[in-house]
């Protein structure tokens, strides 16, 4: 038995989501060969940061490369715009595939390994990627994975009524993302009693408010330097010239950072460095201001107040696209920040906290057992190998509640 654990992104953020997986697959000794694909450097570092010691002694890694030269080339003429080496990357290494049994992703894309490519025999096991709201993720190709290990309730339910995915092929694990490190005594600003709050924009256009009032929004805190602020966007939002929503087609451009937002002392801006998927950010802010992002939720998990942005006024009360929205104050501009921020302390106290907490726990299935363990264990009765080794808790850093 052969169980791949693939990671292909331009991007890090989706490696805490199922590399905890992989290691307590590795320490539990399963009767499996554990292998860690990568497409790229600075995966293979992650991967390596995170593998407390096993990657090589107990899990090989694999970087996976493009080798045929029609490849080579569109990544070098179109990768500014679209992710070219992404999807060009399964039908280069076949063979790698192959030899996989089994095959543990975090995102779509490889799906088209049995669509377009005809592995109809290597099963995939979907670990999903956060615990938002989007339509997207609950699209019909979740039905297309052979398992999917879901965080909670409402991952589970939305997956069963929206996608049609068959209950018996779901398994509610938690969150194996909060047994790794998450960026505890991070901080960026200096610790001067002002509220530090976190701007958090998505990168899809047609749902993030960065292309319409983000630079409204960094003109309010320069203005107002008794707060602080993070400006921590989607890992991917700057990552190329073009972004390109997929669930509904809409091209923009994120543009550039103003001098004037980067020589501002009371801003700390991060486009997509590691401390963007650590939960640094998550953890160190005192107030969440966003959009349609699902770092939310891992805001979450230490209730505090909330703002999101809706510049468009989509209609998103009872929307469960938007359920999150229910976690704050939804505004509709820059110039209602003033208000929505000075009142955010008493707006939770008196509404937004319980609310949140049956968010929580209707997003986050959390035991005194870590995720990660969970996940594994399930990921070994799928495969139809024995457990055994995968019952005594791990000490993982687990994230503080409360």
């Amino acid at each position: 038995m052969r169980i791949g654990f693939l990671f292909n992104h331009d991007q890090v953020h989706q490696v805490a989501h199922s590399l905890p997986i992989a290691l307590a697959l590795a320490r539990g000794q399963v009767d499996a060969e554990v292998v860690v694909a990568t497409t790229n450097a600075r995966l293979s570092a992650e991967v390596i940061r995170l593998g407390e010691g096993l990657i090589g002694p107990r899990i090989e890694l694999v970087e996976l490369g493009l080798r045929r030269p029609l490849s080579r080339i569109a990544r070098a003429t179109l990768e500014g715009v679209l992710p070219a080496a992404k999807l060009a990357v399964y039908g280069d290494n076949l063979d790698f595939f192959r030899s996989l049994d089994v095959l543990v992703v975090a995102e779509k894309t490889s799906l088209i390994l049995k669509t377009r490519h005809g592995l109809k025999d290597l099963k995939i096991v979907h670990t999903r990627h956060g615990a938002g709201d989007r339509a997207v993720g609950f699209d019909k190709a979740s039905a297309g994975f052979d398992h999917v290990l879901v965080s909670g309730r409402k991952i589970f339910d939305r997956l069963v009524r929206e996608a049609g995915v068959d209950p018996a092929t779901i398994s509610v694990v938690g969150y194996p993302k909060f047994d790794v490190a998450t960026g505890q005594g991070v901080h960026p600003l200096i610790e001067d009693g002002r509220p530090v709050v976190l701007y958090n924009p998505h990168l899809s256009p047609h749902l993030s408010s960065w292309f319409s009032i983000g630079r409204q929004v960094l003109d309010w805190f320069v203005e107002h330097d008794d707060h602080h602020l993070i400006f921590a966007p989607h890992v991917m939002l700057f990552e190329r010239r073009v972004v390109v929503s997929i669930d509904k087609l809409r091209i923009d451009r994120p543009g550039h950072i103003d001098e004037r937002y980067l020589r501002a002392p009371n801003i700390h801006i991060d486009l997509g460095s590691r401390a963007s998927t650590t939960m640094a950010y998550t953890n160190r802010a005192d107030i969440y201001l966003g959009d349609a992002s699902s770092q939310v939720y891992e805001f979450l998990v230490r209730p505090r107040p909330c703002i999101f942005l809706n510049p468009r006024g989509l209609p998103w009360e009872g929307d469960a696209n938007f359920a999150h929205w229910r976690a704050g104050r939804v505004i509709g501009g820059a110039g209602e920040l003033g208000e929505a921020i000075a009142n955010a302390q008493l707006d939770h106290a008196r509404r937004y906290r319980p609310v949140q907490q049956a968010m929580l726990e209707d997003s986050f299935d959390l035991t005194d057992e870590p995720s990660s363990l969970r996940a594994a264990r399930a990921v070994a009765k799928f495969c139809g190998l024995s457990a055994a080794g995968l019952t005594a808790p791990a000490q993982p850093l687990r994230v503080a509640h409360g």
